[in-house]
């Protein structure tokens, strides 16, 4: 466990003390092509400016904007989307309605491909996805908000509910219904899709079946995070691209994998036992019971 949690605050290392990073702390803005010139992570009028956080001896990305460095992850979407020689750009947070009018979310980026007339040729989706954080990241952030210098070695450890990166809810609870709703209305009208992640994010993901680009509905766009030897910032670069099938790696992601049987019942039988010990009778329901009611 890392003595502090944080590696990135609006955009810049905890132990940067530059004027440069400085100015970004202080007027809380973000460096990664953001909707606004400041950071709006969690909250606009007090945003949580945590970009990413130290998970092991790896960085978590934990701000689906910090994967917006560069536009790299617009680039590579319209390198699997459209022809090479194609005219293209991108549109933020687009919403996307069902066959009943009504939400299915809003499409992260959607890249369209246009002819000389500016008429629209082609699009497709891409879902960027940061890792959800477990325990209390504001505590450590607003600490070492109150003075970086002072505050950049301090050791976290022992603080109740330390900040984890949970890529299994991340996948569960955020990535999975992201797929589940607007990619199955892409899928339908024959747009491909893309997923930005970090690639610890792809790792905790169950094995997919990779196809070739060429035959692919679905390309997962894998990222890390470089430290610059000299500046000692962080910079955003591309690991590889993996290319699947939309359903196949849906019923992959959603499948969980099953164990014995048996160790289920022995905690069911531990919680049996625990409660006629107690002279507690077990609860029972009968249709008789139901009759009553």
């Amino acid at each position: 466990m890392p003595n502090h949690p944080l590696a990135e605050v609006f955009g810049f290392p905890i132990d940067d003390m530059s004027s440069e990073a400085h100015r970004y702390r202080k007027n809380r803005l973000c460096p990664f092509n953001n909707k606004v010139p400041n950071c709006t992570k969690d909250k606009a009028e007090d945003p949580l400016g945590t970009c990413s956080i130290y998970h092991g001896n790896s960085i978590a990305i934990t701000c689906p904007v910090r994967l917006r460095e560069g536009w790299l992850i617009a680039e590579e979407a319209a390198n699997f989307f459209f022809p090479s020689d194609a005219k293209w750009t991108s549109l933020i947070e687009t919403r996307l309605e069902d066959g009943d009018g009504k939400s299915a979310g809003n499409i992260d980026v959607v890249l369209v491909s246009y002819d000389d007339r500016g008429k629209i040729i082609d699009f497709g989706g891409l879902e960027v996805q940061a890792v959800y954080i477990s325990g209390n990241i504001r505590d450590p952030f607003e600490f070492y908000r109150q003075d970086p210098e002072a505050n950049q070695n301090l050791d976290w450890r022992g603080k109740p509910k330390y900040p984890r990166a949970d890529y299994l809810s991340s996948s569960r609870k955020r990535l999975l219904p992201q797929l589940l709703y607007k990619g199955t209305i892409l899928r339908a009208w024959g747009k491909k899709q893309a997923v930005a992640l970090h690639k610890d994010f792809y790792a905790e993901l169950p094995d997919l079946s990779e196809v070739d680009k060429n035959e692919a509905e679905l390309a997962w766009l894998l990222y890390d995070l470089a430290q610059d030897p000299i500046t000692r910032r962080y910079h955003l670069t591309s690991h590889r691209a993996v290319y699947t099938k939309f359903a196949s790696a849906l019923l992959m992601i959603s499948t969980p994998k099953v164990g014995p049987m048996e160790k289920f019942v022995e905690k069911l039988q531990a919680k049996l036992d625990n409660k006629l010990d107690n002279g507690t009778p077990p609860d029972t329901f009968t249709i008789l019971d139901e009759r009553l009611t």
